[in-house]
């Protein structure tokens, strides 16, 4: 049953991934309604997994690296969802829904043993930390479709060549405020993961609060601040556009390095 419902998401993620494309390129509305529910029955599976896989751990599904992309791959289309519900920016689905798919495939090379949830009495800590970090992560995977339009868009202007692209996304400015407002959210989020797994570190291992493994979580530093050049940029600098845009794409592509170094 697990084995059935992880594979019909991720192949309901694949194929949606190439009907959102479709739809990008020809703009046929049945395309667009197929590619939404293709995503429905992925979700509807993908959250089937999760029940399954926390009803057989008896914990959340955060404790091993295949929780964990399971988890992440399913936060980023649930996110995904409510930002397609309320901003209606269908396009969205193709520079998102490939990542969804990405990061479940990648799951699929991972162990799948059960992994007991360590016992402690900071665990409180543990959880709040992979839980907080995770939604983060999932947010700055909105933030990095919305760059990567903003990017393509804004190329077009400055070339003054106005492909079917230009004519088929939301305008710069109106990227440009949905990234700062999808970033204003993961980066508060993100960062109080950040903390709470660094005390829990300080308090399980009796280290000081720079006592990190710096292979493994530079990458997520950089990411980091990335974001948050990007968040207090906007509010004391006035940061709009391109910059913005950058920021929200290389500090997606760092964060999941530190994903893949961490798991």
């Amino acid at each position: 049953m697990k084995i059935l419902t992880f594979n019909i998401a991720m192949i309901s993620y694949f194929l949606a991934s190439l009907e959102y494309f479709l739809y990008l390129v020809y703009r046929k509305p049945v395309v667009s309604t197929l590619a939404t529910a293709t995503v429905a029955v992925g979700l509807l599976s993908h959250t089937a997994i999760i029940g399954l896989r926390s009803q057989e751990t008896g914990h959340g599904p955060y404790t091993t690296s295949f929780e964990v992309a399971l988890f992440l791959s399913w936060l980023v289309v649930v996110v995904y969802c409510f930002t397609h519900w309320k901003y209606k920016i269908k396009d969205l689905g193709s520079f998102v829904i490939p990542v969804a798919f990405l990061i479940l495939l990648y799951a699929t090379f991972l162990s799948k043993e059960v992994v007991p949830f360590p016992e402690s009495e900071f665990k409180v800590l543990l959880t709040l930390h992979r839980t907080l970090s995770i939604i983060g992560f999932a947010a700055f995977a909105i933030a990095f479709g919305l760059g990567v339009m903003y990017l393509i868009q804004e190329k077009q202007v400055k070339s003054k060549k106005l492909g079917m692209m230009y004519f088929r996304m939301p305008s710069l400015e109106a990227l440009d405020n949905l990234i700062y407002k999808v970033v204003a959210v993961g980066f508060p989020l993100f960062t109080l993961g950040f903390l709470t797994g660094s005390i829990w570190n300080i308090q399980m291992n009796q280290l000081s609060f720079f006592s990190w493994d710096l292979m493994k979580t530079w990458p997520m530093v950089i990411g980091w601040v990335l974001y948050g050049f990007v968040f207090f940029g906007r509010q004391l600098a006035g940061w709009r556009g391109k910059k913005i845009a950058q920021g929200s794409v290389i500090g997606f592509v760092t964060v999941m390095l530190s994903i893949l170094l961490h798991v």
